[in-house]
């Protein structure tokens, strides 16, 4: 199978268990959302398949080999993390030469080119980055190694909106140029929601979501209108949440309306990932 298969994962810390038997794949050419809230194990998850750290049961495999201990199947992932691995009084000019000589893919002009993008001081060592630079110098690299499998742990971690913008851009201009699996671990939803196209939530160290964003969209709605019209149309259904301004109410239900049923006034809308996220990981 092409792609990243991961079959019965478990992970302790001490008493502690990360992982619950994860089963999950990752196909190639996708763009993924790994979401979950803080301490659901999605660290754990992607540190697995790069072998930073070692399960304790279970088998992750790239493009059909065995993920651990095998250069020739970790040499098609690349993983964006929170921490640098490289020496802090490196120069990030150095940091750009030494990764492309441990990756033969690794494209120089188009690095060089999204470092004068996003404005990154190319002469600064790396542990004089602020915490927006240290994301985009990690981003930068992730993006320019050409690995057929890029992993991004809280990619946009400390960027301002502009850079976060900029971000999506570039990777889904990379992605259309020359298609690759990615899999964004993030916190913020409503931002990603609109590049995913799978969506993987994970809680307590368990996959409890697996599909396609617009599949598991359309098992929900949003509703607005007046809060009288939408309070009395809601009751007894399942509701995720409401938005209140004035007497202007948006109620998010859990299940399908027909919107040939609705009353007068109400108007019938898309479900929101980040509301549905929070319904589903709430205890």
């Amino acid at each position: 199978m092409k792609g990243i298969e991961i079959r019965n994962l478990v992970k302790f810390y001490g008493d502690v268990q990360a992982l619950k038997s994860v089963s999950v794949s990752f196909s190639e050419n996708k763009i993924y959302g790994l979401l979950g809230r803080n301490g659901a194990g999605k660290t754990t998850l992607l540190n697995s398949i790069t072998g930073r750290i070692f399960p304790d049961s279970g088998k992750i495999l790239i493009d059909g080999e065995p993920a651990i201990e095998n250069d020739n199947a970790q040499s098609k992932v690349f993983m964006m993390g929170e921490k640098n691995f490289y020496p802090d009084g490196m120069k990030v000019k150095d940091a750009i030469k030494w990764t492309e000589e441990f990756y033969p893919g690794f494209d120089r002009g188009y690095c060089i080119d999204l470092a004068e993008k996003f404005g990154l001081n190319q002469n600064k060592k790396i542990k004089n980055l602020s915490t927006g630079y240290g994301s985009i110098f990690r981003l930068i690299l992730t993006l320019s190694v050409n690995a057929h499998f890029l992993l991004f742990d809280e990619p946009v971690l400390g960027l301002d909106a502009n850079h976060r913008d900029m971000f999506y851009r570039s990777l889904l201009e990379k992605y259309s140029e020359q298609p690759f699996t990615a899999v964004i671990s993030t916190h913020l939803i409503e931002e990603v929601a609109a590049v995913i196209e799978e969506v993987v939530i994970i809680k307590k160290g368990e996959i409890i979501r697996n599909q396609a964003t617009e599949d598991l969209l359309t098992k929900g709605c949003s509703l607005s209108g007046s809060a009288a019209a939408i309070d009395s149309f809601i009751a007894g259904k399942t509701l995720l949440g409401v938005d209140s301004l004035g007497g202007f109410k948006t109620a998010y239900l859990l299940e399908e309306i027909d919107p040939t049923n609705l009353p007068s006034g109400i108007e019938m809308g898309k479900m929101d990932l980040q509301k549905l996220f929070i319904y589903l990981t709430n205890e």
